[in-house]
């Protein structure tokens, strides 16, 4: 195999991945939702969260960890809210479906909100908001997740890395698109750098000890066995702000399990006391919020892209060349790789063999 990454056309992969999740069992509705989720993190250039998890989806539903076939339910309905039970199956078909019920409901009332429980990994949190300001709206996104902070002063990984996602609506060709982790990095840079056989940098992961953690190739089943943790945005202790990180992560924990009376902090593990696989039982929450109840939208669009712009346009530090807002990074990344293609580094390629030949595509998925 080629030790040089290739590019593969953005259409070519989706339907790669179309195929592989028929393949699992998923049905072909749901399959593209799911395509359509995990190109959107290539495409911005998110690696850990692309076609790089189809492998994972697989293992855990061999595992028996998630269902192919997912039967969601709205379990209440109460005008503006709702709670959704994702019936453990894809997390990606029940994001979906729960944000456009929230972007309905936003439509009706002005806001809506839709909690959900019995979920699993619904890959890239930016996706969700961004279904919400594609209809002129704002929309929020959050999700708990498998333990892998540990809190402040701790050691232990309790919270999982719990993002905040937040798109607006902007009169630029990108919106404002926040999405990031409420740990220092994701637990999916822990397995990017893995893949690759390289260390993670100091501050990123705390021992059991107390100490830092560098070898990427032992952490993540070190985080899963509880002796090592990822540190919450601002690091180790307080002085540079790791108290905060460690509360928004609490916060959208909140958020993600006690609105839809959902599993929480240490419930959230793929095995059971005896040690027999369950289900993760993960949460989510999301809201839209639309525009045109408060505002007219196009004066909205000018303010927020007014905003934008200002921030840009401010005084940089000596030796940056610029400023960036966010979303600006990842619409720029998906200009490239439209044109390009999505890279696929050799250890991913190799992975995607792999699964080709456990379904039995032979080489269809074309490496």
């Amino acid at each position: 195999m080629s030790e040089q990454p290739v590019y593969v056309p953005v259409g070519e992969l989706v339907a790669i991945m179309n195929k592989a999740l028929i393949k699992m069992g998923v049905p072909d509705e749901d399959a593209g939702i799911i395509a359509d989720v995990l190109i959107a993190s290539d495409l911005w250039g998110v690696r850990s969260h692309g076609v790089a998890h189809l492998t994972m989806y697989h293992e855990r539903i061999k595992a028996g960890l998630q269902l192919p076939v997912t039967n969601w339910a709205v379990v209440k309905d109460n005008q503006a809210t709702a709670v959704v039970d994702g019936g453990n199956g894809m997390g990606m078909v029940v994001g979906h479906h729960a944000m456009r019920l929230a972007i309905q409901k936003a439509r009706r009332y002005g806001m809506g909100a839709v909690a959900v429980r019995n979920s699993s990994h619904y890959g890239i949190a930016g996706y969700y908001p961004l279904m919400a300001v594609k209809e002129g709206m704002v929309g929020l996104s959050f999700t708990n997740a498998h333990p892998s902070i540990a809190p402040t002063h701790g050691v232990a990984p309790v919270l999982g890395t719990n993002p905040i996602a937040v798109g607006v609506p902007t009169d630029e060709p990108f919106p404002y698109l926040f999405d990031a982790a409420t740990s220092i990095v994701p637990r999916g840079r822990i397995e990017v750098a893995a893949r690759a056989n390289r260390p993670i940098p100091e501050g990123w992961v705390i021992g059991e000890d107390g100490t830092p953690a560098t070898d990427s190739s032992t952490l993540i089943k070190e985080m899963n066995k509880g002796a090592a943790a990822l540190l919450p945005l601002g690091g180790m202790g307080e002085v540079m702000g790791g108290h905060k990180g460690y509360g928004l992560a609490t916060m959208v924990e909140i958020f993600s399990a006690a609105f839809q009376d959902g599993a929480y902090l240490s419930e959230l593990h793929d095995t059971d006391a005896q040690g027999n696989p369950q289900f993760l039982r993960i949460g989510h929450f999301f809201q839209a919020i639309d525009v045109e109840h408060f505002i007219p939208l196009a004066a909205f669009r000018q303010i927020t892209g007014n905003m934008m712009r200002e921030l840009r346009s401010s005084s940089r530090a000596p030796g940056q060349a610029r400023i960036y807002t966010a979303g600006e990074k990842e619409y720029e990344h998906t200009q490239r790789v439209l044109a390009e293609g999505v890279e696929i580094t050799p250890g991913v390629r190799k992975a995607l063999q792999t699964l080709q030949q456990e379904l039995g595509l032979g080489n269809e998925l074309g490496f």
